[in-house]
């Protein structure tokens, strides 16, 4: 291993992953296979459960409001909870993170049933009930996604991806359809019971995981600040950005299936819960199609043209199920809706994870799912409100054509492909060597850094130094500046801040392989390099001429925050 301060020179470069790895290799690794089977049972589960919460809300009251809250209900606390849950797991062991949000919704699920044998059950105690559960499933899901990565080679991570992705819709295609037979026989409770049984061996299989300890060199960051880092982390990388934001698009569009499909199986088709089920079943088996395809088109076909192709397929068959009003038909317009659907938000996922280091990805991941459950949450009452206004088959038209439509972003917001894992930095920085006596907290602290770039490479230098503002951006700088010496134009000087000791300590251990190659193109515009170019200065440095080393070092507050 080498060692480097603050500015470095490029590490060895790594070969990028195997895209066409096969779909099941990650399932050879123990832990990993049990986990993912464990979560088959959770998700078979929640499936069963949700078929008994909307359809008991169709029992209690008629309103097509009521019964698209029935989703919001449950995706609401993803959206709320998502951002603190993803740093929870960064910050925290994601096995104890995740054992702890499974133990929340299996409680939740277990009152619920206990409430509604006692009778007491009514649309917003329902309401209510989904909500709790939802937060347990939002503790608990950045934890498990975020610890896949360590759980399975990273060339074998899409694969892994889609793995969970079949997983879901395999539980879908089969859960539904078993819970409306359950509900029809035996009550909505019988599927609350079943749901809070479900999670179980999710709670064993990630209490036998023998997660590996590695301990940090930092003490852990405040959560506060661990969210703040998530959140500008995923907006200043591209990758991340672009994803986000056209995830959050086609969600809200092709939300109306999932929240309106009690509607087309009672108001357009005439059924019972036994018809609900299976239509979620079929739309399932779709999804459980399509993901198995999701490495063969990570391989032949660049990101934008899946999605466009996903988009325009499920938009279609959105638009077929809202104009059907036979049972074949509508099944057939579900199949066409529900693969290309779970292709796009497999490959939205995959994106994600491969582009965001390790030590963020629990805050990107979450992120991530933030934007796709506001849509959904969103998307549900939207398209509830639609439903009512328009009716429940012109709503579904309505929401195929929005999703069909938004092939269209792909001119002014092209999703970038990224071929392997974002890879971490070779180099094992040592710490710098400081005089004056500081703390972890002591802060903020300013880093300087001079460059001596002759006139005619001044604009290629600049290019460089305004990706290199990303990386620093990214991993933990504020107000990054670049300035240039108005005497000797020559002299350039990078500029930027951390709030504290250890807040710079993290934000220099954090560059990427990506992040030194940049560092590296930068320092290779010198004409030569001067020995003290890295200056590190203690801003507001009042803990340093304290009266006594007792007295509160008032220098150790956080300074503002800005993004």
């Amino acid at each position: 291993m080498r060692r480097a301060e603050d500015v470095t020179q490029p590490p060895d470069a790594s070969p990028p992953a195997d895209r066409a790895t096969s779909l099941l290799a990650p399932l050879a690794n123990p832990t990993y296979r049990n986990i993912w089977m464990a979560s088959f049972v959770a998700n078979f589960g929640q499936l069963i459960q949700g078929v008994g919460a909307a359809w008991e809300m169709t029992r209690l009251t008629g309103s097509p409001e009521m019964v698209a809250l029935v989703q919001t209900a449950m995706f609401l606390p993803s959206m709320l909870l998502s951002l603190v849950s993803g740093a929870i797991a960064d910050v925290f062991d994601r096995r104890k993170v995740a054992l702890l949000g499974y133990a929340i919704a299996m409680a939740a699920a277990a009152a619920m049933a206990s409430i509604s044998y006692a009778g007491w059950l009514t649309p917003w105690v329902l309401l209510g009930f989904c909500f709790a559960i939802g937060c347990g499933s939002a503790l608990f899901a950045p934890s498990w996604q975020a610890s896949v990565s360590e759980q399975v080679e990273p060339r074998h991570l899409p694969s892994a991806i889609a793995l969970g992705t079949i997983s879901y819709n395999a539980a879908r295609s089969i859960g539904p359809a078993l819970g409306g037979a359950v509900v029809a026989a035996f009550g909505a409770m019988a599927a609350f019971v079943a749901n809070a049984l479900c999670y179980l061996p999710s709670m064993l299989a990630f209490y036998l995981w023998k997660r590996p300890q590695v301990p940090s060199r930092f003490e852990p960051e405040r959560i506060d600040r661990a969210v703040i880092g998530g959140v500008r982390y995923s907006l200043h990388s591209p990758q991340i950005r672009i994803v986000i934001v056209r995830a959050f698009i086609a969600v809200l569009g092709s939300s109306a299936v999932t929240a309106l499909t009690p509607l087309i199986a009672k108001d357009l088709l005439g059924g019972n819960a036994a018809t609900y089920g299976l239509l979620l079943g079929i739309f399932g088996v779709g999804a459980v199609i399509g993901a198995s395809f999701v490495g063969q088109i990570r391989a032949r076909f660049d990101m934008e043209t899946a999605v466009r192709f996903c988009a325009l397929a499920a938009g279609t068959g959105t638009a077929i199920a809202g104009l059907s009003r036979s049972l074949p038909l509508t099944a057939l317009g579900l199949l066409l809706a529900g693969g290309p659907s779970m292709i796009m938000l497999a490959l939205f996922n995959v994106n994600v994870q491969l582009s965001a280091p390790r030590w963020v990805t629990g805050r990107a991941l979450s992120f991530y799912n933030t934007a796709t459950t506001a849509g959904i949450s969103v998307g549900a009452w939207l398209w509830g409100v639609a439903a009512h206004g328009l009716g429940t088959g012109p709503a579904l038209v309505v929401s195929g054509a929005c999703l069909a439509a938004t092939v269209l972003l792909g001119r002014i917001m092209p999703i970038p492909t990224v071929a392997g894992p974002l890879l971490p930095s070779q180099l094992e920085r040592a710490d710098p060597e400081t005089s004056l006596a500081i703390t972890p907290r002591s802060g903020p602290i300013v880093i300087e850094i001079d460059y001596l770039v002759r006139e005619e490479h001044a604009r290629a230098f600049y290019a460089v130094m305004q990706e290199l503002r990303g990386a620093r951006t990214r991993s933990g700088a504020f107000d990054w500046s670049l300035a240039r010496d108005l005497q000797d134009p020559r002299l350039w000087t990078e500029r930027y801040h951390c709030p504290t000791w250890a807040d710079y300590m993290r934000q220099r251990n954090r560059l990427s392989a990506a992040d030194e190659e940049l560092q590296h193109q930068a320092n290779s515009f010198y004409d030569h390099q001067p020995a003290d170019r890295v200056r590190r200065r203690l801003e507001r440095p009042y803990g340093s001429v304290r009266s006594s080393a007792d007295a509160p070092d008032r220098g150790d507050s956080y300074g503002p925050i800005s993004f």
